[in-house]
Protein backbone atom coordinates (compact mmCIF):
# COMPACT_ATOMS: atom_id res chain seq x y z
CA UNK A 1 0.00 0.00 0.00
CA UNK A 2 2.74 2.75 0.86
CA UNK A 3 4.47 1.71 -2.87
CA UNK A 4 1.28 2.25 -4.05
CA UNK A 5 0.63 5.42 -2.25
CA UNK A 6 4.04 6.94 -3.27
CA UNK A 7 3.41 5.98 -6.87
CA UNK A 8 0.21 8.28 -6.94
CA UNK A 9 1.69 10.66 -5.36
CA UNK A 10 4.42 11.23 -7.86
CA UNK A 11 2.04 11.14 -10.94
CA UNK A 12 0.20 13.69 -9.45
CA UNK A 13 3.47 15.47 -9.05
CA UNK A 14 4.63 14.88 -12.06
CA UNK A 15 1.00 15.53 -13.97
CA UNK A 16 0.83 18.74 -12.38
CA UNK A 17 3.93 20.04 -12.23
CA UNK A 18 3.93 19.90 -16.41
CA UNK A 19 1.62 22.44 -15.97
CA UNK A 20 2.87 24.89 -14.04
CA UNK A 21 5.34 26.49 -17.03
CA UNK A 22 2.61 27.86 -18.44
CA UNK A 23 0.45 29.32 -15.14
CA UNK A 24 4.16 30.47 -14.24
CA UNK A 25 4.98 32.32 -17.58
CA UNK A 26 1.04 34.08 -17.35
CA UNK A 27 2.07 35.32 -13.92
CA UNK A 28 5.50 36.39 -14.05
CA UNK A 29 5.25 39.98 -15.15
CA UNK A 30 6.05 43.22 -13.43
CA UNK A 31 3.73 45.32 -10.94
CA UNK A 32 0.60 47.20 -12.76
CA UNK A 33 0.76 45.24 -15.87
CA UNK A 34 -1.61 42.54 -17.24
CA UNK A 35 -1.14 38.69 -17.09
CA UNK A 36 -0.06 37.39 -20.44
CA UNK A 37 -2.40 36.20 -22.87
CA UNK A 38 -0.74 34.57 -25.58
CA UNK A 39 2.89 33.01 -25.75
CA UNK A 40 5.89 34.52 -26.85
CA UNK A 41 4.96 34.24 -30.82
CA UNK A 42 1.54 35.69 -30.10
CA UNK A 43 -0.58 32.73 -30.15
CA UNK A 44 -3.43 33.73 -27.93
CA UNK A 45 -3.52 31.04 -24.92
CA UNK A 46 -6.51 28.25 -25.29
CA UNK A 47 -7.76 25.41 -22.72
CA UNK A 48 -9.16 24.76 -19.67
CA UNK A 49 -9.49 27.47 -17.48
CA UNK A 50 -9.46 29.95 -19.69
CA UNK A 51 -5.79 29.00 -21.01
CA UNK A 52 -4.28 28.49 -18.06
CA UNK A 53 -4.04 24.71 -17.77
CA UNK A 54 -1.99 23.70 -20.52
CA UNK A 55 1.13 22.32 -21.77
CA UNK A 56 4.56 24.72 -21.57
CA UNK A 57 5.11 24.56 -24.97
CA UNK A 58 2.93 26.60 -26.94
CA UNK A 59 1.09 24.02 -29.64
CA UNK A 60 1.28 26.17 -32.71
CA UNK A 61 4.32 26.87 -32.24
CA UNK A 62 5.39 22.98 -32.33
CA UNK A 63 2.79 22.24 -35.33
CA UNK A 64 4.49 25.87 -37.34
CA UNK A 65 8.30 24.04 -36.25
CA UNK A 66 7.31 20.46 -37.61
CA UNK A 67 6.91 22.05 -40.87
CA UNK A 68 10.38 23.24 -41.20
CA UNK A 69 10.28 26.57 -43.08
CA UNK A 70 13.52 28.01 -43.70
CA UNK A 71 14.16 31.54 -42.44
CA UNK A 72 13.04 34.41 -44.37
CA UNK A 73 14.39 34.03 -47.76
CA UNK A 74 16.81 32.06 -46.21
CA UNK A 75 18.01 28.42 -46.78
CA UNK A 76 19.89 27.15 -44.06
CA UNK A 77 20.63 24.06 -42.03
CA UNK A 78 22.10 25.48 -39.19
CA UNK A 79 20.48 25.12 -35.76
CA UNK A 80 17.43 27.68 -34.93
CA UNK A 81 18.49 29.39 -32.30
CA UNK A 82 17.51 28.89 -28.66
CA UNK A 83 15.19 32.18 -26.69
CA UNK A 84 14.43 32.47 -22.97
CA UNK A 85 10.84 32.45 -21.96
CA UNK A 86 11.15 36.24 -22.00
CA UNK A 87 12.15 36.77 -25.10
CA UNK A 88 10.20 36.52 -28.32
CA UNK A 89 10.61 35.07 -31.73
CA UNK A 90 11.85 36.99 -34.62
CA UNK A 91 9.61 38.96 -36.38
CA UNK A 92 9.02 38.31 -39.79
CA UNK A 93 9.93 41.00 -42.36
CA UNK A 94 6.83 43.30 -44.15
CA UNK A 95 4.82 41.41 -46.26
CA UNK A 96 6.35 38.18 -45.06
CA UNK A 97 3.37 35.71 -43.71
CA UNK A 98 5.05 32.61 -43.33
CA UNK A 99 4.72 30.64 -39.66
CA UNK A 100 8.40 31.30 -38.25
CA UNK A 101 10.73 28.61 -38.62
CA UNK A 102 10.93 27.40 -34.95
CA UNK A 103 9.12 26.94 -31.25
CA UNK A 104 10.03 29.30 -28.78
CA UNK A 105 11.43 27.63 -25.82
CA UNK A 106 9.12 26.55 -23.01
CA UNK A 107 8.27 29.29 -20.51
CA UNK A 108 9.82 27.88 -17.87
CA UNK A 109 12.72 25.27 -17.12
CA UNK A 110 12.00 21.86 -19.26
CA UNK A 111 12.15 19.56 -16.25
CA UNK A 112 13.49 21.35 -13.04
CA UNK A 113 10.18 22.56 -11.99
CA UNK A 114 7.71 19.59 -12.57
CA UNK A 115 10.62 16.92 -11.28
CA UNK A 116 10.45 19.57 -8.03
CA UNK A 117 6.65 18.83 -7.98
CA UNK A 118 7.30 14.85 -8.03
CA UNK A 119 9.47 15.16 -5.23
CA UNK A 120 7.83 17.85 -3.38
CA UNK A 121 4.75 15.29 -3.42
CA UNK A 122 6.34 11.96 -2.70
CA UNK A 123 8.19 12.95 0.56
CA UNK A 124 4.84 14.51 1.19
CA UNK A 125 2.96 11.36 1.05
CA UNK A 126 5.95 8.99 2.33
CA UNK A 127 6.16 11.24 5.58
CA UNK A 128 2.41 11.32 5.97
CA UNK A 129 1.34 8.15 4.72
CA UNK A 130 -2.73 7.42 4.39
CA UNK A 131 -3.82 10.10 6.84
CA UNK A 132 -6.65 12.39 5.42
CA UNK A 133 -4.32 15.69 5.52
CA UNK A 134 -2.34 13.98 2.70
CA UNK A 135 -5.23 14.75 0.04
CA UNK A 136 -4.66 18.04 1.72
CA UNK A 137 -1.07 18.77 0.83
CA UNK A 138 -0.88 16.95 -2.50
CA UNK A 139 -3.62 19.48 -3.41
CA UNK A 140 -1.18 22.76 -2.54
CA UNK A 141 1.79 21.30 -2.67
CA UNK A 142 1.73 22.41 -7.18
CA UNK A 143 0.73 26.02 -6.09
CA UNK A 144 2.82 26.26 -3.81
CA UNK A 145 5.64 25.71 -6.03
CA UNK A 146 4.12 27.86 -9.03
CA UNK A 147 4.21 30.83 -6.55
CA UNK A 148 7.78 29.93 -5.35
CA UNK A 149 8.64 30.03 -9.44
CA UNK A 150 6.93 33.00 -10.21
CA UNK A 151 8.35 34.67 -7.14
CA UNK A 152 12.29 33.36 -8.24
CA UNK A 153 11.64 34.95 -11.39
CA UNK A 154 10.05 38.56 -11.12
CA UNK A 155 10.10 38.86 -7.05
CA UNK A 156 6.21 38.64 -7.01
CA UNK A 157 3.41 36.70 -5.14
CA UNK A 158 0.10 37.08 -7.22
CA UNK A 159 -3.55 38.20 -5.24
CA UNK A 160 -4.92 35.50 -7.41
CA UNK A 161 -2.62 32.53 -5.81
CA UNK A 162 -1.63 32.96 -2.44
CA UNK A 163 -5.35 34.48 -1.11
CA UNK A 164 -6.89 31.42 -2.72
CA UNK A 165 -4.24 29.55 -1.39
CA UNK A 166 -4.81 30.36 1.88
CA UNK A 167 -8.53 29.49 2.08
CA UNK A 168 -8.08 25.82 0.49
CA UNK A 169 -5.70 25.26 2.97
CA UNK A 170 -8.06 26.23 5.77
CA UNK A 171 -10.98 24.23 3.93
CA UNK A 172 -8.67 21.04 2.96
CA UNK A 173 -7.95 21.12 6.60
CA UNK A 174 -11.30 21.35 8.15
CA UNK A 175 -12.19 18.07 6.01
CA UNK A 176 -9.54 16.53 6.90
CA UNK A 177 -9.82 16.97 10.83
CA UNK A 178 -13.74 15.72 10.18
CA UNK A 179 -12.19 12.58 9.15
CA UNK A 180 -11.00 9.15 11.32
CA UNK A 181 -7.06 8.71 10.93
CA UNK A 182 -6.04 12.29 10.81
CA UNK A 183 -3.14 13.18 13.09
CA UNK A 184 -3.81 17.27 13.51
CA UNK A 185 -5.63 20.39 14.90
CA UNK A 186 -8.11 22.65 12.66
CA UNK A 187 -7.97 24.80 15.60
CA UNK A 188 -3.93 25.17 16.07
CA UNK A 189 -3.88 25.53 12.13
CA UNK A 190 -6.00 28.10 12.41
CA UNK A 191 -4.41 29.93 14.51
CA UNK A 192 -0.84 29.28 13.11
CA UNK A 193 -1.96 30.99 9.96
CA UNK A 194 -3.41 34.11 11.91
CA UNK A 195 -0.24 34.03 14.13
CA UNK A 196 2.47 33.80 11.10
CA UNK A 197 0.62 35.72 9.17
CA UNK A 198 0.53 38.68 12.01
CA UNK A 199 4.82 38.06 12.57
CA UNK A 200 5.18 38.67 8.67
CA UNK A 201 2.69 42.06 9.01
CA UNK A 202 4.54 43.09 11.36
CA UNK A 203 7.85 42.93 9.62
CA UNK A 204 6.37 44.69 6.72
CA UNK A 205 5.42 47.62 9.04
CA UNK A 206 8.81 47.67 10.62
CA UNK A 207 10.55 47.55 7.29
CA UNK A 208 8.06 47.82 3.99
CA UNK A 209 11.49 47.99 1.74
CA UNK A 210 12.46 44.28 2.93
CA UNK A 211 9.31 42.50 3.41
CA UNK A 212 6.64 42.48 0.70
CA UNK A 213 3.25 42.31 1.39
CA UNK A 214 2.86 39.43 -0.80
CA UNK A 215 4.76 37.36 1.64
CA UNK A 216 2.55 38.25 4.31
CA UNK A 217 -0.42 36.64 2.06
CA UNK A 218 2.03 33.85 2.01
CA UNK A 219 2.57 33.34 5.32
CA UNK A 220 -1.73 33.22 6.10
CA UNK A 221 -1.25 29.62 4.06
CA UNK A 222 2.11 28.48 5.19
CA UNK A 223 1.23 29.15 8.87
CA UNK A 224 -2.35 27.10 8.64
CA UNK A 225 -0.26 24.21 6.93
CA UNK A 226 2.34 24.33 10.08
CA UNK A 227 -0.11 24.90 12.50
CA UNK A 228 -1.63 21.91 11.90
CA UNK A 229 1.21 19.77 13.50
CA UNK A 230 1.35 22.32 16.55
CA UNK A 231 3.08 25.28 17.53
CA UNK A 232 6.26 23.45 17.48
CA UNK A 233 6.18 22.74 13.77
CA UNK A 234 5.17 26.44 13.41
CA UNK A 235 8.13 27.90 15.09
CA UNK A 236 10.33 25.16 13.24
CA UNK A 237 9.01 25.87 9.83
CA UNK A 238 8.53 29.85 10.31
CA UNK A 239 12.17 29.83 11.72
CA UNK A 240 13.67 27.45 8.35
CA UNK A 241 12.08 29.73 5.86
CA UNK A 242 14.47 32.86 7.25
CA UNK A 243 17.07 30.46 7.74
CA UNK A 244 16.90 29.04 4.19
CA UNK A 245 16.88 32.36 2.55
CA UNK A 246 19.70 33.70 5.23
CA UNK A 247 22.41 31.29 3.84
CA UNK A 248 21.29 32.24 0.41
CA UNK A 249 21.62 35.76 0.46
CA UNK A 250 25.27 35.27 2.21
CA UNK A 251 26.25 32.82 -0.07
CA UNK A 252 25.40 35.15 -3.08
CA UNK A 253 27.66 37.95 -1.06
CA UNK A 254 30.25 35.39 -0.97
CA UNK A 255 30.28 34.39 -4.34
CA UNK A 256 30.22 38.49 -5.09
CA UNK A 257 26.91 38.08 -7.01
CA UNK A 258 24.87 40.19 -4.92
CA UNK A 259 25.73 43.25 -2.26
CA UNK A 260 24.15 43.30 1.26
CA UNK A 261 21.17 45.38 0.02
CA UNK A 262 20.68 42.93 -2.88
CA UNK A 263 16.36 42.04 -2.90
CA UNK A 264 16.34 37.93 -3.11
CA UNK A 265 12.73 36.49 -3.49
CA UNK A 266 12.01 35.40 -0.50
CA UNK A 267 8.95 33.72 -1.72
CA UNK A 268 10.85 30.02 -2.23
CA UNK A 269 12.53 29.56 1.39
CA UNK A 270 9.47 30.57 3.08
CA UNK A 271 7.51 27.89 1.02
CA UNK A 272 11.16 25.32 1.51
CA UNK A 273 11.13 26.33 5.53
CA UNK A 274 7.34 25.16 5.48
CA UNK A 275 8.17 22.11 3.74
CA UNK A 276 10.78 20.95 5.95
CA UNK A 277 8.23 21.57 9.71
CA UNK A 278 5.57 19.64 7.73
CA UNK A 279 7.79 17.13 7.23
CA UNK A 280 9.11 16.98 10.37
CA UNK A 281 5.37 17.21 11.88
CA UNK A 282 4.19 14.70 9.79
CA UNK A 283 6.72 11.73 11.04
CA UNK A 284 6.26 13.00 14.46
CA UNK A 285 2.41 12.53 14.33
Amino acid sequence: MDLVLLAVAAVWGGVTGLLIPRAAYRFAVEPEEPWRTACPSGHAFTGPLGGWLGPARCAACASRAQTAVPPYGEESEAPAPSYGDERTAPVPPPGDDRPAPYAPAPYAPGTLVPLVTVLACTVLAAATGARPELAGWLLLAPVAVLLATVDRRVHRLPDPLTLPLAAAAVLLLGGAALLPGHAGSWTSALLGGLALGGFYFLLFLINPNGMGFGDVKLALALGVALGWYGWEVLFLGGFAGFLFGAAYGLGLVLLRRAGRRTGIPFGPFMIAGALTGILLGALAA
